[in-house]
């Protein structure tokens, strides 16, 4: 086989219809849109229109609420920060915060700040200054002989 003898088979690719060409092309005056009316004219598109029927983006109901301003945070579970941790991509006995996390890699992007949570468990003490923890991912902390650090606003939502 050559390259100049390569082709598709037979029917495999269908000829475009010219319409609007005279009586003889089969597709000629309307050019298979029917007579009159807007659908027959050029740049209409009726998108969501269902001749009359209530449209299925009225139909179904709406729901919930995203308030545009909300703050999305960085969440940092405490089994991670151990695992961090012992693997020595964090030092535990210096203050741990958004920026050695990141450089740790344990996210790319901070966001609004980190939150932690207190999935797993920490068998370090450790002194963690976040913009927002859990009531059990300080406790958990604590327990382990450490401290959680938290912003003036968000020791009042935590207490």
């Amino acid at each position: 086989m050559k390259l100049n003898e390569i082709a598709d088979n037979a029917g495999a690719r269908k000829a475009r219809m010219r319409v609007g060409r005279g009586i003889g092309s089969g597709k000629g005056k309307t050019a298979g849109r029917g007579v009159k009316g807007q659908k027959s004219r050029t740049g209409v598109a009726i998108k969501g229109f269902e001749g009359g029927q209530m449209p299925l983006y009225r139909r179904i109901p709406k729901r919930g609420f995203r308030p545009p301003n909300q703050k999305a945070w960085q969440v940092v579970n405490l089994g991670t920060l151990q695992k961090a941790i012992d693997e020595k991509k964090i030092d535990a006995g210096k203050t741990i915060d958004a920026a050695a996390m990141q450089a740790a890699g344990l996210f790319k992007k901070s966001l609004d700040g980190v939150r932690l949570l207190g999935k797993g468990e920490i068998k370090t003490k450790i002194e963690v200054k976040v913009a927002g923890a859990s009531a059990s991912a300080i406790a958990a902390v604590e327990k382990a002989g450490g401290k959680v650090e938290l912003p003036p606003k968000a020791q009042a939502e935590a207490a």
